[in-house]
């Protein structure tokens, strides 16, 4: 893997979508190219902090109800 294929893959590596082969020429990869390794922990403190951030919400109940309504109908 190089370090183009390591951007193009970076999400679906931090997701857990990536395939196992592909995941293991990532890590392998990442073993050995210092930049890479620190692409990747960026992006993972990244999305971390943006989860963090977001605040779950509950759909109001009158949406809730015509949803409700309309899958059954």
């Amino acid at each position: 893997m190089l370090c183009d294929d390591v951007k193009r893959v970076v999400y679906f590596f931090l997701d857990g979508s990536l395939g196992d082969s592909k995941k293991v020429d990532l890590e392998i990869h990442l073993s050995n190219c210092p930049d890479c390794e620190v692409r990747i922990r960026v992006h993972r403190k990244l999305r971390d902090f943006v989860r963090r951030r977001l605040t779950p919400m509950s759909a109001p109940e009158h949406l809730r109800l015509r949803l409700s309504q309309s899958l059954r109908g």
